[in-house]
């Protein structure tokens, strides 16, 4: 579709700037470039206190919109890109960012929000004619959308089937750790929104009667959506539960039976696993760098009413007081397990952020190992899907540490998830959804663990 050019500039309607939900448009255009250009997290974008300032002048209503927007577009970037340029005689200029920004913003509501066809076309050719970037292509914008609109139906499922929506360094590292065919069920399960799991302190069969949810194998309860106020749900204010993904509740089980004995939480924030080893009855230190995240993990608890010592500090200079019984460390990682929640994360990645990422988890081990008793239990865990930061680094650290040795996990230690446990013994799980059934853990984030054992 060709663009219309050489029209003399024109002043935008002074009524452009009050036309409901074009604010909301223009941030979301914003922060997708945020993401895509310049590689910025989402959720530092999307946070409701520090937040970009446009998203933080919205009103709470087109703050979800906003989310929404984005979330549908990064899910679902390759498959948009293919339907835009399917309607376009040329391809866009190689600088037109912000002009593609536009245009993925209009067609991730029309293909996959419930927004009226029409509303997402006029404020997305609004937006191309507020902006002197995109202003000579608002007819181009028009033309595409509308036509995009029209065809959906035919053209969606059709494109769904031939895309794969990642970047290609990321496909080609799924393929070649997993194969091709269940790198694709991983790809198609990331455009799946999450459900969400609740780890519960008790009697987990009548907090899934109250909450509306099931009890998953290993005692997790799941609801399939997010509700709108998890602070409102039965049980919150009287610390009966919290939100814990099933497959993040795993590493700290590996440990056994840890009652009366001394164990610490390494990159402890926001506590969901500190949580997990104080209800177990340890004697819990949780250690992290971020003090605005062990405030988080203080209220957590505090909600839950269960203690831990709380230390702020630097993994690489701290010197513990005394030697562990066991140490969980669930090192920070490139979040690959997590895409289903966070859509960004293979956008804002490189392959160079999970070499760093790796390197910084083996230094991180390695100080840690240092700090568990002879005989004592060392967990290490992340949510990555990469095996550099995961079987690959577990293997170099053993041959780096004669006084470390891998103690396997064996199926039969956690129920209902016996099916990710490896060859080596490890733990590896992966999000893709298929062949549920009632005995079986399914659709969680991907996550690794191994358990190492200190001579």
């Amino acid at each position: 579709m060709r663009a219309r050019t050489g029209s003399k500039p024109h002043r935008r309607p002074a009524a452009d700037d009050d036309k409901p939900g074009l604010a909301a448009r223009k941030t979301a255009a914003r922060l997708l470039s945020a993401v895509i250009d310049t590689r910025t997290s989402l959720d530092a974008l999307t946070d409701n206190e520090h937040g970009h300032p446009q998203y933080l002048a919205l009103e709470p209503r087109d703050r979800a919109l906003v989310r929404a927007i984005l979330v549908s577009a990064l899910r679902h970037r390759n498959t948009i890109a293919s339907l835009i340029e399917s309607r376009l005689e040329r391809p866009l200029p190689a600088n037109a960012h912000a002009l593609s920004h536009v245009l993925h913003v209009g067609a991730a509501q029309i293909l996959f929000l419930d927004v009226p066809d029409s509303a997402a076309v006029d404020l997305a050719v609004a937006q191309a004619k507020d902006d002197p970037r995109t202003r000579r292509f608002s007819a181009l914008v028009n033309g595409v959308l509308r036509n995009l609109a029209r065809r959906k139906e035919r053209s969606l499922p059709a494109a769904l089937a031939a895309t794969r929506d990642a970047p290609k360094w990321f496909d080609a590292r799924l393929q070649a750790a997993y194969g091709t065919e269940r790198a694709g069920a991983i790809l198609a399960a990331h455009r799946l929104e999450a459900p969400v799991d609740f780890t519960v302190k008790s009697d987990a069969g009548k907090w899934a009667g109250l909450l509306g949810g099931r009890v998953l194998p290993g005692g997790s309860v799941r609801l399939d959506r997010l509700p709108d106020a998890v602070t409102a749900l039965p049980g919150f204010e009287e610390g009966a539960w919290w939100v814990q993904d099933a497959a993040a509740a795993l590493p700290a089980r590996l440990l056994g039976n840890i009652e009366n004995l001394d164990v610490a939480d390494l990159c402890a924030a926001p506590g969901g696993k500190t949580a997990q080893l104080a209800q177990a009855g340890a004697r819990v230190t949780a250690v992290d760098q971020s003090a605005n995240r062990l405030k988080r993990l203080a209220g957590n608890l505090e909600r839950l009413g269960l203690t831990a010592e709380i230390v702020q500090a630097d993994l690489m200079q701290w010197q513990p007081p005394r030697l562990f019984d066991a140490i969980l460390l669930d090192a920070p990682c490139s979040s690959t397990g997590t895409v289903r929640r966070h859509p960004d994360v293979p956008w804002t990645k490189t392959p160079e952020d999970i070499a760093r990422l790796a390197e910084l988890q083996r230094r991180l081990a390695e100080q840690a190992a240092g700090w568990v008793k002879p005989g004592g239990t060392l967990v290490f865990s992340n949510c990555s899907l990469d095996p550099a930061e995961g079987e690959q680094l577990v293997a170099a650290l053993l041959a780096a540490r004669q006084d470390l040795v891998l103690s396997p996990i064996a199926p039969e230690e956690i129920p209902g998830a016996e099916r990710f446990v490896t060859a080596e013994g490890h733990l590896r799980t992966t999000p893709e959804t298929g062949g549920e059934d009632a005995m079986s853990l399914h659709d969680v984030d991907g996550f690794f663990a191994a358990r190492l054992k200190r001579l």
